[in-house]
């Protein structure tokens, strides 16, 4: 009777144990398959610059990649930097372009399937010029703005099989030290090429040739049409659509423009542009993937606010929809999901990440929104696959 005690016990303890296990299994196979992308932000760090990665869920939750953050092999600048487009994940979606601004350089990192980064071999180059803040891809053509009064341009490379990057020889556009460029972007179709100058107002447009080198439009750098031309961004659907934030113009009386821009890279102002954001220093400039709508991060608020595109390229506002924590957050640069259905936000006060759901109605801030980044992180740039 005794045997039988002890060997009923057994066999139950045995059941549990292994129901736990398949339990746990189940919940660990769940979580995996609720992955449907992955975030990366530029950290921004010194001595040793570094990407955050992070997996995204079904749910909008934010959760660290294995071993994230993931070195670059040059150095970020440890201080914060305001521009657009620090990361760039390239056409194919193979690799991820980083600026490493404390070291002058750029790195190439390897996407892997599960998203986890790769630094590919060689994968780091001199930027050149003085402390790069913005890159842009359009079919392995690739252009980095160097802001750095020491030497400040724009620069072009080819990048090459297994992700290495080769200087563009005749590419580089000096510009002067003052300029402060911000943000530097192809249009949709890899014709047009534009830099923002933060620090002069001005706007350098460009027609790229098939040799990847650029023409200046006649008339450029053209004037902006407010004070702290910042974020920019072609139309999605339009690469003759282009739209530019007026970050300066104080309190409340921040604006957007936007532009028509002809083939040899001429600006034309649409409608009655600049259009009024009522809102402060909307610096950043996200438009969704179907063309029909503009988001522009207003940091010094903070909020975002929100356009519908005419097809003629004219902004109406819609609103803005503040931060939950706005207290010493600084958004800064904006990215929308694959799907559209989400834009994600680094902000570089709190060094974290926020996230909105993107509706008919508006933008709702998730309920886990925001997530933090690693410690030593002085953050600029952001991208999502």
């Amino acid at each position: 009777m005794r045997l039988l005690t002890r060997m009923s016990l057994h066999s139950t303890v045995l059941t549990l144990a292994i129901t736990g296990a398949v339990a746990t299994f189940a919940s660990a196979s769940a979580s995996a398959s609720d992955i449907v992308g992955h975030v990366y932000v530029n950290d921004n760090t010194t001595p040793t610059n570094t990407i955050a990665g992070f997996n995204r869920h079904a749910d909008g939750t934010l959760t660290p990649l294995p071993d994230s953050p993931f070195p670059t092999g040059g150095a970020g600048s440890g201080v914060g930097i305001g521009s657009q487009g620090a990361l760039q994940i390239t056409d194919s979606g193979r690799y991820l372009l980083a600026v490493d601004p404390g070291s002058d350089q750029i790195s190439v990192l390897r996407i892997r399937p599960d998203g986890t980064l790769r630094l590919v071999r060689s994968g780091v180059v001199s930027s050149g010029g003085d402390q790069p803040v913005s890159i842009a891809e359009h079919h392995r053509l690739v252009y980095v703005a160097n802001a750095g009064v020491a030497e400040t341009d724009y620069t072009g490379f080819r990048l090459r099989r297994g992700g290495r990057l080769h200087p563009l020889a005749g590419s580089t556009i000096p510009l002067p030290s003052n300029s402060q460029p911000g943000d530097v972007l192809f249009n949709g179709d890899g014709t047009n090429l534009i830099g923002t100058r933060v620090g002069t107002e001005l706007i350098d447009s460009f027609s790229v040739g098939r040799n990847g080198r650029l023409t200046p439009a006649s008339g450029s750098p053209f004037s902006a049409q407010g004070p702290g031309p910042f974020g920019s961004e072609f139309n999605p659907t339009n690469p003759e659509q282009l739209f530019v934030s007026n970050a300066h113009g104080g309190p409340g009386a921040g604006t957007v423009s936007a532009f028509s821009v002809s083939h040899d890279g001429t600006l034309t102002s649409i409608g009655s542009s600049p259009f009024a954001d009522l809102q402060t220093a909307p610096c950043w400039v996200e438009i969704t993937h179907d063309g029909r709508f503009l988001f522009t991060v207003n940091t010094a608020v903070p909020s975002i606010s929100r356009y519908a595109i005419g097809s003629d390229g004219s902004l109406r506002l819609l609103g803005s929809t503040p931060f939950k924590e706005p207290m010493k957050l600084g958004p800064e640069d904006a990215r929308l999901s694959p799907d559209g259905g989400t834009l994600w936000v680094v902000d570089t006060a709190r060094d974290s990440v926020s996230g909105f759901t993107v509706g008919h109605e508006g933008l709702v801030e998730l309920a886990s929104s925001p997530t933090g980044l690693p410690a030593g992180a002085t953050p600029f740039g952001i991208v999502v696959n």
